[in-house]
């Protein structure tokens, strides 16, 4: 199955962790799960935090934001995923 490179970046509109490597993955599905995934790394790393503001960001290879996710959506259970 061929894999599209995404790259996964969370902002607030001030501030922004940037995903320099990407990840390739198959399908939209995965891709939406790993933002997820990232957004709740970011939240578990940094505590004590207003994340209220913040969202991943997803863009495909050539640059086009394909998806956007607020951090305050994200399910806590995709982790166990």
């Amino acid at each position: 199955m061929p894999t599209k490179l995404y790259r996964f970046h969370c902002t607030d509109g001030r501030e922004l962790v940037t995903d320099l490597r990407g990840k390739r993955l198959p399908t939209a599905a995965q891709m939406r799960v790993h933002a997820e995934r990232v957004a709740l790394g970011l939240m578990e790393r940094v505590e004590r935090f207003d994340w209220s503001r913040w969202h991943v960001e997803v863009y495909d290879a050539k640059g086009r934001r394909v998806w956007i996710r607020a951090f305050t959506d994200v399910d806590v259970d995709v982790q166990a995923a």
